[in-house]
């Protein structure tokens, strides 16, 4: 559940601040209100377009059976991973020009298709979201419990609201760029735990070698199969008896991560 709410909590918020973003913007340059109204249509066709890649996600699933459906399941977990990471890599890069960004683009779409272009924009922008939000969240309900990742979206959909709400008013000295900061380091901490899942998967179905199984043994100190070790691992990835390809899989990621954050801290 708790990562289905941190996941949904984190992209629902950019949405709801993008949504703000072309309001005011709207707000400012538009004195008939259509373009406003164009504005919830986008927003609501971008909610519409995320649902029919969720719907889209099932139908497959329920098509495929056997090693089909383990490497469906499987290249949705990879898919989701590198989703995540992309998208915190170029948020850090470029998340503070998004403002001017959007603001630019609805221009440029006013003057080519007034208020179509408004929605348009505004379609694609929550789509955008929506879409990583839909898949990230299949790549979760690999694991199961489903009740708990269904209570968990809705709280953190709920939860992105408030939040939002909240920096909309400055109350409790909300920083939203520290929260963005903040959950970007776990949104890349629990894309390199979906890597680790996707891994273990492979070596289940022996399409990867495990080279050496066990590397060490962990599980006096913290088993992954208990309540608190399992919450754990299901963020983290971390693993009581990792396999080597496994750890070679999380240390090649977080290499990867790091050497692009210091090339787009240089750049």
């Amino acid at each position: 559940m708790g990562n289905a709410f941190f996941v949904v909590w984190r992209e629902s918020l950019e949405a709801f601040l993008i949504a703000g973003i072309l309001y005011a913007w709207l707000k400012a340059n538009d004195d008939s209100g259509k373009g406003r109204q164009a504005l919830f249509l986008g927003l609501g066709a971008g909610a519409g377009l995320a649902l029919l890649l969720g719907w889209a996600l099932l139908s497959v699933q329920d098509g495929l059976s056997g090693d089909a459906l383990e490497a469906f399941q499987t290249g949705t977990l990879l898919v989701a991973a590198g989703l995540i990471t992309q998208m915190v890599l170029w948020m850090q890069k470029h998340g503070r020009y998004m403002k001017a960004r959007l603001h630019a683009d609805l221009s440029a779409a006013t003057a080519r298709g007034g208020h179509l272009g408004v929605a348009v924009v505004a379609a694609l922008a929550v789509a955008r979201e929506g879409a990583e939000t839909v898949i990230f969240l299949y790549g979760l309900a690999q694991g199961g419990e489903l009740q708990a990742l269904a209570f968990g979206s809705v709280a953190g959909f709920a939860a992105a609201g408030a939040t939002a709400w909240l920096a909309a008013r400055s109350l409790a000295r909300l920083n939203i760029g520290v929260l963005l900061r903040l959950s970007s380091i776990l949104l890349l901490v629990l894309a390199s735990a979906l890597l680790v899942a996707a891994i273990d998967r492979m070596i289940g179905v022996g399409w990867l070698p495990p080279l050496l199984d066990p590397v060490w043994d962990s599980t006096l100190f913290l088993d992954d199969t208990s309540t608190g070790g399992k919450l754990i691992a299901d963020f983290t990835g971390y693993r009581a008896r990792p396999a080597l390809v496994t750890l070679l899989a999380w240390a090649g990621y977080w290499s990867v991560v790091i050497g692009a954050q210091r090339k787009a801290r240089h750049d």
